[in-house]
């Protein structure tokens, strides 16, 4: 079940790249989640089948890389830009804009396969699918005109973009290709359980303390539509948890009955001293978040976005208050 419309040339243009470039190095944004994780091990398994030479590239100082991730293999990933990229084609994967990456492409040619719909096209090759649930699903679709199959790690990588994007299939993004890919790949030897177990199971006790205290923290706004929680440096120091353990914090604020906007403020380490990195979630198509998080030079979807800022907390808290009230009033 391909996707059709107003990507189709596009989509033409990223299959003749990877079908005639030679050597390529795979690229994603800064803390990448599973669908950044998944498109980029997906894309890297694609390549390989087709003989090519390929490299996943993330840098050194995005290590450890969260433990729901760790079963990945993750054969073929450098922490070093390849000496030859100039001469290689860079595939950016689930980046909505150049910024979320550090990598200095010089004049490589870039391939940017994304679903963001406020992608901001900086590659030579822009194939954006706003109504893709996942990048992993436009991975999925380029693989069927390749003549790839979902196989072994592939199809798991594929399955973790799937479900981790989706929120186990419950967003709004979760569309009919989605559950017909979901189908596929479970026939093509997919372990959901496992993935499941991998991905929601086996919480480390500190990330439990740091949930903790984040829930401690909340405090809600405006009747109640706007939740907003925040964790500290200190936090991560008394608890012992790493950043990464901030994954799926958010979810508990979302599903709190009333609130239109969920909001993770978290404290930046060293070197970052006086910058908060912000998480939103919309619980429903009245607030678009992505509209607020581009207002501080972020991006997102209209239901998950995210913004890094130097605000003080104060600031910070009246800066939502006032944009969510906005669209709200104007809807």
């Amino acid at each position: 079940m391909t996707i059709s419309g107003i990507q189709a040339s596009t989509r033409d243009e990223v299959l003749g790249a990877l079908r005639d470039g030679a050597r390529f190095v795979l690229v994603t944004h800064d803390n990448p989640d599973g669908d950044a994780l998944g498109s980029l091990v997906a894309m890297h398994g694609v390549l390989t089948s087709l003989g090519k030479d390929s490299v996943m590239y993330i840098a050194r100082d995005e290590f450890p890389l969260p433990y729901e991730y760790g079963f990945f293999e993750l054969d073929g990933l450098v922490t070093e830009l390849p000496k030859d990229l100039a001469q290689r084609t860079i595939v950016f994967l689930d980046c909505g804009n150049f910024d979320r990456n550090s990598v200095e492409v010089g004049d490589a040619p870039i391939v940017n396969i994304d679903h963001h719909h406020d992608n901001t096209l900086f590659g030579t090759i822009n194939h954006i699918v706003p109504d893709a649930s996942c990048t992993a699903e436009i991975v999925w679709d380029l693989m069927s005109t390749l003549e790839v199959p979902a196989s072994g790690q592939v199809a798991d990588a594929l399955y973790v973009g799937l479900v981790t994007d989706t929120g186990k299939f419950m967003y709004e993004n979760t569309g009919v290709r989605a559950h017909v890919m979901a189908a596929e790949l479970i026939e093509a030897g997919v372990d959901v359980h496992a993935i499941y177990r991998h991905l929601y199971e086996g919480m480390p006790e500190s990330k439990l303390a740091l949930l903790t205290r984040a829930l401690n923290s909340v405090r809600r706004y405006d009747d109640g539509r706007l939740t907003i929680a925040r964790l500290a440096r200190e936090d991560f120091a008394q608890t012992g948890a790493e950043e990464s353990y901030t994954e799926g914090i958010i979810d508990n604020l979302r599903s709190v009955q009333g609130t239109k906007v969920a909001a993770l403020a978290r404290e930046l380490g060293e070197g970052r001293e006086g910058y908060w990195k912000l998480s939103l979630r919309a619980t429903d198509g009245s607030v678009d978040v992505s509209a607020i998080a581009r207002a501080q030079s972020g991006g997102g979807h209209r239901q998950a976005a995210g913004f890094t800022t130097d605000m003080s907390p104060s600031e910070l808290v009246a800066f939502l208050r006032e944009a969510v009230a906005a669209q709200l009033h104007a809807g």
